[in-house]
């Protein structure tokens, strides 16, 4: 496959919080980070908008912008001419890579079609929700939530070239979930990627769903993590503060990106051993994959990262704790899922003592 490389030097601004002893903190600011494995930002553009994985899965709708149609955004002209598939999904296609705009993959939603370029398309094929009994642990339940401790390996909901058994499926034997936009995920209000496991939050209600999309969009849901990572990381604490965008080299991979999203991930060393590093982190923001390339850009990938680092058993990212305010009863809550015994957390590690300083 022909692809045409543009490369230029990224300048950026890592700004890590260390914490050397309980008294003493020092801010240190990298202005020019050389990382080998992000020295350039690299735009490809490719001959075709169907990736390897989804050949075969996918069907192509081919398009030609009218005059009248000039300067439309992406999204919407594609929205207005496949009136049948919501425009969030037509977004999440763009994003993912699956739209080219006359030879070039476009991945921006806002970009602007012009008159006579020819628009392409891949379509998923039409998946249906089948409930399906798969083993789940139920951390809780009630009238409006449930509360999931997911396994690693097990996906949140249909997607693109994704064919096996959901949790979403498996939610739906006993239960009716609410949709709002995307049928494919009713419940969802929030997302683990396939590999990560721990505690993962669905709605039972409208009502829900709406409060509790709030509360992730406001950043009023308090996440913590346990991640097993690469390397001694020489620090007790700090915060990594780096944006975070799409990699237009490869949809699937985001990447540190100047024109991102701004991203802010704290994390608290539990242990040093073997190479590894054993970590806490606080989710300040919940970008896509945002854990998984903070570590990388600072040179300590989680272990069993197949897409960011090297592969593994499993990739060792645990979603530990889920703090928020419930829906119906207004109070405070939070469910913890038990660390995984792979992650091997020392004997006098207090995980809730450190929890409770990470969210002070």
């Amino acid at each position: 496959m022909n692809a045409i490389f543009i490369s230029s030097r990224i300048r950026l601004r890592f700004t890590l919080l260390v914490k050397k002893n309980s008294t003493h903190r020092q801010a240190i600011n990298h202005q020019d980070i050389q990382c080998a494995s992000i020295p350039h930002m690299m735009l490809v553009l490719y001959a075709t908008a169907t990736s390897a994985n989804n050949r075969g899965m996918m069907s192509n709708k081919e398009l030609t912008v009218a005059g009248a149609e000039n300067g439309q955004r992406l999204d919407r002209y594609l929205a207005g001419n496949m009136p049948d598939i919501s425009r969030s999904t037509i977004q999440r296609l763009i994003r993912a890579g699956q739209v080219t705009v006359g030879p070039s993959v476009i991945t921006q939603p806002s970009h602007r079609v012009r008159s006579n370029q020819t628009i392409s398309c891949a379509l998923p094929k039409e998946k249906r929700l089948v409930p399906k009994t798969i083993p789940l642990d139920i951390l809780y339940e009630d009238d409006s939530i449930v509360v999931v401790n997911k396994q690693p390996g097990l996906v949140v909901h249909p997607g693109a070239g994704q064919n096996a058994t959901t949790l979403v499926e498996g939610l739906l034997v006993n239960r009716d979930l609410p949709v709002d936009g995307d049928p494919m995920r009713p419940g969802i209000v929030h997302r683990l990627d396939k590999d990560t496991s721990g505690t993962i939050l669905v709605a039972k209600t409208p009502e829900a769903m709406h409060a509790l999309k709030g509360q992730f969009a406001a950043r009023k849901v308090h996440k913590l993590y346990i991640a097993r990572v690469e390397g001694i990381v020489d620090e007790e604490e700090g915060m990594i503060d780096a944006p975070i965008g799409r990699n237009p080299a490869n949809p699937r991979r985001m990447a540190i990106n100047p024109q991102g999203r701004s991203a802010q991930t704290e994390f608290r060393v539990l242990e040093r051993n073997n190479n590894s590093s054993l970590l806490m982190l606080h989710l300040r923001t919940g970008r896509t994959h945002q854990i998984r390339i903070h570590m990388h850009y600072i040179g300590h990938s989680i272990i069993g990262d197949t897409l960011y680092g090297h592969a593994n058993k499993r990739l060792m990212l645990h979603a530990w704790r889920l703090g928020f305010t419930h829906p119906q009863s207004g109070e405070y809550v939070s469910f913890t899922a038990p660390v995984p015994p792979e992650f091997t957390v020392p004997q006098g590690v207090s995980l809730d003592n450190i929890a409770n300083d990470l969210h002070s």
